[in-house]
């Protein structure tokens, strides 16, 4: 058994609470005749009844941060109407002031760290603009997201906003890629790397893509309960992780489509259907297997596409492909929503228990 004071120093080294708050918690709890010497039995086991969604990122606690996002989106409209982008910088820093250091509100918090992405690119590209410096192709995407992890990153450093963190590892992941196409464009001579070679360039987009799932998968690893900030974290890079996995996994099977792997034809026709819909399956057992339920969503208008050209191909459907296919589709996010559960028994049942023991709990 452990004290409520190891426990309280517990909570604090796992990021729940901040070390300065341990002993006033103490003081607190002694008031209320609770001592915190006292031992405190430890659960002897999990019941799975209790266990709830640990997939709930937590950006809202009630409809007063609605109302507070709904004022502060209103706010900077009014703002960047009546100014410009450049105006928005102090008001958002007000606003984080008050609402994020001082009321700790989340969903405000997110809207913020959002607008301070917004406000990063539109005043690049306005200084751009001003210097007269109009660069084309990756060179233009290189110079717009330069100072974007920077930014980001004194972001996050005086509000640790999970989604902050969050946009400072994309950014900085997609800095890292747009710097690789450009030299690697620099050093074959060609303006357009990616519509060059567009084999290696699905092939460092989709180690890109591995690269950020991994990161997202280390905070995930270090907080299996997800009762920290790091899930949060981990909650937002999935987001960008299951559809850039998805992406780069789709360029591969569209290789033979087009004359570039971002032509718009190499999406007009899928006539690899059976291999779009194996990928998505996979995508899906992976979301199952670690709960997250991006991966199922990120997938859906590939699932749609991919289900129409089988319908029209098969002459099914009797005219109605498009229609047959969002039932077909709506009825399998309805059994999976609702099954995921036990969904989640399947997928992790065949998993080594070494494996198993570091994942979310089943419910």
């Amino acid at each position: 058994m452990a004290t409520l004071r190891q426990i309280l120093d517990k909570a604090a080294a796992a990021g729940l609470i901040a070390a300065s708050q341990v002993r006033g918690l103490e003081a607190h709890l002694a008031q209320h005749g609770v001592r915190a010497d006292i031992a405190v039995p430890e659960p002897q086991g999990v019941i799975e009844s209790d266990i709830v969604d640990t997939e709930v990122p937590r950006f809202i606690r009630g409809f007063h941060d609605v109302l507070i996002t709904i004022g502060v989106l209103i706010v900077m409209a009014g703002i960047w109407g009546i100014g410009s982008v450049l105006a928005l910088l102090p008001l958002i820093i007000v606003l984080a002031e008050i609402l994020v250091v001082r009321q700790r509100l989340a969903l405000p918090a997110v809207v913020l760290s959002l607008a301070t992405v917004v406000w990063t690119v539109f005043t690049t590209m306005a200084v751009l603009d001003g210097l007269d410096i109009h660069p084309t192709g990756v060179g233009s995407i290189l110079l717009v997201l330069l100072p974007l992890p920077a930014v980001m990153g004194l972001f996050y450093w005086r509000y640790r906003i999970p989604i902050a963190l969050a946009a400072l590892l994309l950014s900085a992941f997609a800095l890292a890629l747009t710097v690789v196409i450009y030299l690697l464009g620099r050093a074959s001579g060609t303006g357009d790397f990616v519509e060059s070679f567009p084999l290696l360039s699905s092939a460092i987009f989709f180690l890109s893509a591995v690269g950020l799932f991994s990161v997202a998968m280390g905070y995930d690893l270090s907080d299996p309960l997800r009762v920290t900030r790091r899930s949060d974290i981990a909650f937002w890079i999935h987001l960008a992780a299951a559809p850039a996995l998805l992406y780069a996994m789709l360029s591969f099977v569209f290789l033979r489509k087009g004359t570039g792997l971002l032509s718009p034809d190499r999406f007009g026709a899928y006539d690899n259907a059976g291999q779009v819909l194996v990928i998505v399956i996979l995508l899906m057992t992976i979301g199952l297997i670690i709960d997250r339920r991006a991966f199922v969503t990120s997938g859906l208008v590939s699932l749609i596409a991919a289900v129409v050209s089988i319908l029209a191909k098969g002459d099914l459907g009797g005219g109605s492909a498009v229609f047959v296919a969002l039932l077909v589709v709506g009825s399998v996010v309805l059994v999976i929503g609702v099954g995921w559960p036990q969904l989640r028994r399947l997928a992790v049942g065949i998993l080594p228990d070494t494996l198993k023991t570091k994942l979310p709990p089943l419910r």
